[in-house]
């Protein structure tokens, strides 16, 4: 009897952390595609309802997450990454350092936090990651992951936000010694470290794959796109996507790739090509689809709507179009000036376009016919470039400007 009741309590826990909702980084499945509904189609003329503000945070350019009936982000306090929880009517609840922040060139904080339950992951631009209660702000372990595995940098330090599969949490040190490590979640001991491909890594969140049922993570090193089997590290393939850098252009990766049925979308700025790839069926190999120079993206993201590819693209540092790409042939169906190039998210068939020059948003209805701007505004607060992603949660539709969160009402009124 107790062996039944032992066998039953761990098939209830097992079901458990199966089903558990992962929080994170650009929404569900890293895709930047909210499943929201009820929205407003368009937006009055100064903006939609700006419902509060969080002013005078930590300098950051994370996104900000939900749960637990909070908001949290991460921001620099000028020597250390400090994981913030706001209330959800944007007070602040509690503020914790986590790990040592860059200390380069714009060391504000990249790392959007991870969230599983009542705990958070979250990495700093040194290459520090926590683990951290959601409910009091207490650090339950942390590891130097990046000084422990002798990690490298690139010119901007590190930007990952962490993943999470089963019992491990995944980081890319990059380096020497390793490419990719696995920790306990709940303790924070090593369970495993692949080889490594003696290359740093790039400033990219890594996604989580599937295909035919085999779990793959699907990453960018500074040289490579990879495929990492979550069980034991190994590096099934890898493709040069250095290679396919123009002249003048740099390998300074910053997007998550996108996913479906076996294609691999992959995307960087700086006068890269992006590229397409097919995933064999048994997930052990890659190979061309498609290449296009036109959608480099400098570090906003693309968002996949029906059968096309959007985002902005990469003229300068300064300037860039939005763009939309045919998913299954690459095929340029517009590229459109508008203000500047910046971060894009979608819900209810629209996007969601985020200029980081001087912090427009437009309402743009995704159709591969026209980059059609229904409605626009300007956000008020902040200061500095307008680098992070925007987020749609419950028809509240929250924007980041450095030391600023807005909370503004999307939803439709109810008839």
């Amino acid at each position: 009897m107790k062996h039944l009741l032992l066998t039953i309590l761990v098939f209830i826990n097992t079901q458990l952390i199966i089903g558990q909702e992962i929080i994170e980084w650009r929404g569900p499945g890293r895709t930047g595609v909210y499943n929201e509904t009820g929205l407003l189609k368009e937006w009055p003329e100064n903006g939609p309802k700006l419902l509060w503000a969080a002013e005078n945070l930590h300098k950051g350019y994370s996104s900000v997450v939900i749960a637990n009936n909070s908001i949290y982000t991460t921001g620099s306090n000028g020597t250390e990454d400090v994981l913030i929880c706001l209330d959800m009517a944007g007070k602040l609840k509690w503020q914790v350092p986590y790990g040592r922040s860059w200390d380069g060139s714009y060391t504000e904080s990249r790392c959007t936090p991870t969230i599983e339950n009542e705990r958070i992951y979250v990495s700093s631009g040194l290459g520090d990651i926590a683990c951290i209660n959601a409910n009091s702000g207490d650090i339950i372990w942390s590891v130097k992951a990046s000084e422990k595995f002798s990690g490298t940098y690139g010119r901007w330090g590190l930007a990952e936000s962490l993943l999470i599969l089963g019992d491990k949490v995944f980081f890319t040190p990059g380096g020497n010694i390793t490419t990719m490590v696995a920790f306990n979640k709940l303790t924070g001991k090593l369970i495993w470290q692949s080889e490594s491909l003696k290359d740093e890594p790039s400033y990219v969140s890594p996604l989580l794959i599937d295909r035919n049922g085999k779990k793959i993570i699907v990453t960018v090193t500074a040289k490579y796109i990879i495929g990492v089997l979550p069980d034991d590290g190994k590096i099934l393939w890898k493709f040069d996507f250095g290679s396919l850098i123009d002249e003048g252009g740099r390998n300074n990766h910053t997007n998550t790739p996108l996913y479906e049925n076996g294609k691999i979308f992959v995307t960087s700025g700086y006068n890269h090509k992006c590229v397409m790839l097919n995933l064999s069926e048994n997930g052990q190999s890659v190979d061309i689809a498609w290449i296009s120079p036109v959608l480099d993206v400098h570090h906003g993201g693309v968002v996949k709507i029906g059968n096309h590819i959007y985002g902005s693209n990469w003229i300068d540092n300064r300037m860039g179009n939005w763009v939309c790409l045919d998913w299954e042939t690459g095929e340029v169906k517009y590229e459109t000036e508008w203000i500047n190039k910046g971060s894009v998210i979608a819900a209810e068939g629209n996007l969601y376009c985020y200029e980081e020059k001087t912090g427009n948003i437009a309402l743009v209805k995704a159709t591969p016919e026209k980059f059609d701007v229904i409605s626009s505004f300007k956000v008020p607060l902040g200061t500095g470039p307008n680098w992070s992603h925007p987020l749609i949660k419950d028809g509240v539709l929250y924007i980041r400007h450095m030391d600023a969160l807005m909370a503004y009402d999307i939803k439709a009124n109810e008839k």
